[in-house]
């Protein structure tokens, strides 16, 4: 297997091999994106060159070009996935407004995560008096230590990031799809991932023994054979 990747010109094309079999990819006529697989010997694939076997080899070639463009999208979207990550963590201005970005893990922002699920559930939207509420539960807060100026602050964020969008004529907000989406995306990775991961891998740290425990106590183990074996080696 071998894989190749002209750039000759402004056009690039892309090539990738399987013993006698070719997937070639490249812009037809500099514009729409082919992908064609040719099979020049039955045989790799374990089938006989009949006239009967062409639906088998045209199953084959389709299949090998579904995969290429499946890893290719994936790949693509995953470009798109980290300049969304970045777009929510750093600041954002539109018309004029600036607000600042919901940084990963931080507690203010998390609490806001969560209330935001919250909402999501409500027909009718949430008022400000129900972001106090909710963020001064989640935060362990006295309501009332929560002056306008926070909310007002909250709100702008939430909505210049378009995760929330204001109701026509009325003082009360929806939790937009993106909004939720990311919601509950962040606080899951962080309640059921980040730190639970954390927990198993870091020493002194391990309430009870996992698998990802063991796997990290197995990787230090092995660590320190191969730097005492290069120390013997020395």
């Amino acid at each position: 297997m071998r894989t190749r990747i002209l750039t000759q010109g402004v056009t690039p094309s892309l090539h990738v091999y399987y013993k006698n079999t070719r997937i070639k990819q490249y812009h037809k006529e500099q514009r729409a994106l082919r992908t064609e697989t040719t099979i020049n010997n039955t045989y790799d694939f374990a089938i006989g060159k009949r006239l009967h076997n062409l639906p088998k080899l045209r199953e084959i070639g389709f299949r090998a070009n579904r995969r290429l463009l499946e890893v290719e999208r994936l790949s693509y979207d995953c470009i798109l996935a980290e300049d969304t990550f970045q777009r929510i963590n750093g600041p954002v201005e539109q018309a004029g407004q600036r607000a600042s970005g919901f940084r990963f893990a931080d507690p203010r922002t998390h609490a806001l995560w969560h209330a935001m699920i919250l909402f999501r559930r409500l027909p009718t939207g949430f008022r400000r008096a129900d972001l106090r509420r909710h963020l001064a539960d989640l935060c362990g807060r006295d309501p009332q230590s929560l002056g306008p100026g926070a909310l007002t602050y909250q709100l702008r964020r939430l909505r210049l990031h378009g995760m929330i969008q204001r109701l026509p004529n009325t003082q009360r907000y929806r939790v937009t799809k993106p909004g939720f989406r990311a919601a509950l995306f962040f606080t899951r990775a962080y309640n059921r991932l980040l730190r639970p991961g954390l927990a198993a891998a870091l020493p002194g740290h391990r309430a009870a023994p996992t698998a990802l425990a063991r796997c990290f106590a197995n990787l230090d183990t092995q660590i320190a054979a191969s730097v005492q074996q290069l120390a013997f080696a020395g």
